[in-house]
């Protein structure tokens, strides 16, 4: 399993050549960090971490799973404190600060799912029973709360971010529906599928239904602004799905293209979702007037003082506030699947609530098989033909467990969450600010 994000590891590249996880992470390059025989300490641009300290190729352990000579040297985990970058010494639970406000989510959505017709409400409701994560609502609803506190506000969630995360659950749920039937699923969180109890053509009006009263409630929420935002997720959706349907012949192409298809298939509702709450941030009233703002204008036309230099800070922020909701959205929701990739190979269907070896069985090749390719290059051929030979499952399953394919994608998982934590550290001290850096941790150590 990942180690928890307040630990790092340090590890080397074996050549003078840029190493295909270095290629692929999207934060800033650090060329320097590349000379032959040591490598810094790194997090994602550095930034808040310790000084870097060199690590010689010499004393780091050669994992004895290297076959022949990978272009890796896989390093013994090394385990250091992590500069603090929260307030309090025991951060929060996330499901406890939820709890309040998620507690009525799912009887909300059924009503938004009303209709006259029995069979359809049963096959709408099937999946809103209450017994789901939640972990997009939460992470939307704690989120608002952060950004209400960051603007001097006592954090209460405004109805319009509730409706925010009540759509974003939705929307996932919907996918959800739709993936079963592309992907021929017969189990999803611990019980048969839509499609396995009334067929795939009901599950799919039964998704789009889902979708629509999404939208209905979207529209209802009168703010152009978050009908654009989350409207990219549904295109975000589709697109990831096509790219799913592909893959790529040069290695490190692939990769990209893997954390391209995560990014819009799990990443972008839960990015864009923290986006279109900060649309409210600002607004304390049904008038959609800021009242910190109106206070400061006041006070400026009747005193001559220059507050007015407190409102254009506010101002200005929006955009960078934007940003920090969105990158933090981002990175967890790709730590997130990443280590959804993970259990796929090591936890048991019984605790995942649907079959292991999933995705090899649909042809997808995810982080850990595209990392054991490094050492098993006979990979490269089964990812090709999506593993479609007689066989190839069962041996693409041997070499990632025989490689350091899970681990590599734990420490990739890893990077994202200090990063989305980077971000989040950005707003104003808060419980829920802190719970959303919990929450990283939580992502990083799940087992299902």
């Amino acid at each position: 399993m990942a180690v928890p994000w307040r630990h790092c590891w340090r590890w080397s590249p074996n050549c003078t050549t840029m190493s295909l996880l270095e290629t692929l992470c999207p934060f800033k390059a650090r060329s320097a960090a590349f000379s032959r025989g040591t490598r810094p300490v790194a997090g994602p641009g550095n930034e808040g971490m310790p000084s870097a300290r060199p690590v010689h190729v010499n004393s780091i352990f050669i994992s004895s799973r290297t076959r022949d000579k990978s272009r890796w040297v896989y390093p013994a985990p090394h385990f250091c404190c992590r500069k603090k970058i929260h307030s309090d010494a025991k951060l929060k639970d996330p499901f406890t600060l939820a709890q309040k406000d998620l507690t009525h989510l799912y009887d909300d959505i059924r009503k938004e799912l009303f209709v006259s017709k029995e069979e359809l409400k049963s096959l709408c409701d099937y999946y809103f029973d209450g017994k789901g994560k939640a972990f997009r609502p939460m992470i939307v609803i704690l989120m608002a709360r952060a950004l209400n506190i960051h603007s001097n506000r006592d954090g209460a969630l405004l109805p319009g971010q509730r409706s925010i995360a009540m759509i974003s659950e939705m929307i996932h749920t919907a996918s959800l529906v739709h993936d079963d039937v592309i992907d021929g699923s017969d189990k999803r969180r611990g019980k048969s599928t839509i499609n396995e109890v009334w067929g795939e053509r009901k599950a799919i009006l039964a998704g789009d239904f889902i979708l629509s009263a999404a939208s209905m409630a979207l529209a209802r929420i009168g703010n152009n602004t978050v009908v654009s935002v989350l409207s990219q997720v549904i295109e975000d959706l589709v697109r990831g799905e096509f790219m799913q349907l592909g893959s790529k012949e040069n290695e490190n192409e692939r990769f990209k293209h893997y954390l391209e298809k995560t990014f819009k298939k799990t990443a972008s509702l839960i990015a864009n979702s923290c986006k279109a709450v900060c649309t409210f941030y600002l607004h304390t009233d049904d008038a959609g007037l800021n009242k910190s703002l109106v206070s400061e204008l006041l006070k400026f036309l009747l005193t001559g003082s220059p507050s007015l230099l407190k409102v254009s800070i506010l101002v200005n922020s929006d955009s960078e506030v934007h940003e920090i909701a969105y990158q933090y959205g981002r990175n967890v929701g790709i730590a997130f699947q990443l280590v959804d990739d993970v259990l796929d190979f090591t936890s048991c269907a019984s605790q995942l609530g649907k079959p292991s070896a999933a995705d090899l069985k649909l042809g997808l090749a995810t982080g850990p098989v595209l990392f054991a390719c490094q050492q098993f290059p006979e990979l490269h051929a089964m990812i090709m033909r999506r593993f479609s030979s007689k066989g190839d499952v069962d041996r693409a399953w041997q070499y990632v467990l025989q490689s350091d394919g899970v681990e590599q994608t734990n420490y990739l998982a890893q990077r994202y969450c200090q990063e989305a934590i980077r971000q989040i550290s950005l707003l104003r001290p808060s419980a829920e600010r802190d719970a959303l850096i919990r929450l990283t941790e939580m992502v990083l150590t799940r087992d299902k």
